[in-house]
């Protein structure tokens, strides 16, 4: 008769359970062939997708012009950028690579918010919605706590402090360990993110928005940020979840080295797309300065006609 050692047995059976957490080595072929499509986020963003495009299907039954572009924008870099970094394979090293994760964090907070808001959705729907929920958006728009979160001075402290209490306090060890935390953090990322650049860049009519030369220095005084954090990460001599990483005993990949291309991809990247924000931010307040002088212009020229017109009557 066998014996069978219980100690022997539960390690057996854990074995192949954690090898099947492991994430194979992660190459550019992982990003389509781990690629999942069962998550609450995927569903969401299906949803979003369909009300956008059916509110532009409804604004061109009824003869309005809907710009090309503000859909390419919400679709494309907006909607697609945050499947692309949660949808595909790279979910699958969100947790076994902090350099992922960091990649996820800079399109997430950054990136996809910003097209988001140049998609304008709520101007959209202010435009195809039946007047009761109309009036019902209108009111969120305007009450009180949207005017607190869109305000910039808010907006940007939330941006600013939500990394460093994540990363450097055990919070991000818990949303490793706990899936659904970790999906919350990339919900708040994607919230954070809209927060900020919203009034900043957004299209929308959004209450209290401060003037061009107001968005561009706050715009301005987020590049820093971004510097500081990448190059804290760099040069930590710890590591973020402690000892997580290492625990994974992955063969293909160095904890420290990782966080160190962790902490770059956070510097460069955040530097790289605020200055291209600020430069599209600068293109928008050009944009608004040569709008106001033709609607000067044009209120001249009606003022001048009547002045005319009264003149030629008497």
């Amino acid at each position: 008769m066998l014996h069978a050692d219980p100690i022997s047995a539960a390690a057996a059976v854990a074995a192949p359970a954690a090898s099947a957490a492991t994430p194979p080595p992660f190459t550019v072929t992982s990003v389509f062939t781990e690629t999942r499509l069962d998550s609450w986020l995927a569903v969401g963003l299906v949803l979003a997708a369909g009300v956008y495009l059916y509110g532009v299907h409804r604004l061109r039954v009824r003869g309005d012009r809907w710009p090309v572009a503000r859909t390419v924008f919400f679709l494309g870099p907006g909607l697609g950028g945050i499947a692309a970094v949660t949808v595909s394979g790279l979910h699958a090293y969100d947790t076994a690579l902090l350099s992922v994760h960091m990649v996820q964090h800079m399109v997430l907070s950054m990136i996809s918010p910003i097209f988001l808001a140049l998609g304008a959705p709520v101007t959209l729907a202010l435009r195809t919605l039946p007047p009761r929920p109309r009036k019902r958006l209108l009111a969120v728009v305007h009450s009180r706590i949207a005017r607190i979160y869109s305000f910039p001075l808010v907006a940007f402290t939330i941006f600013v402090v939500n990394p460093f209490a994540l990363y450097f306090t055990d919070l991000y060890r818990y949303t490793l360990e706990h899936v659904w935390a970790h999906e919350v953090v990339h919900a708040h990322f994607i919230m954070t993110g809209c927060v900020f650049f919203w009034p900043l860049l957004g299209l929308d009519p959004l209450p209290g928005r401060w003037p061009y030369p107001a968005r561009a220095l706050l715009m301005l005084l987020s590049v820093p940020f971004h510097t500081v954090l990448g190059l804290t990460i760099m040069q930590s001599s710890t590591l973020f979840g402690g000892d997580w990483y290492p625990s994974l005993g992955l063969t293909w990949s160095d904890p420290w080295q990782d966080q160190v291309v962790a902490g770059g991809i956070l510097w460069a990247g955040g530097e790289f797309v605020s200055v291209t924000m600020l430069a599209v931010l600068v293109v928008q307040w050009m944009r608004h300065a040569e709008r106001e002088a033709r609607r000067v212009d044009r209120d001249l020229d009606r003022q001048e006609a009547r002045q005319r017109a009264a003149e030629s009557t008497a």
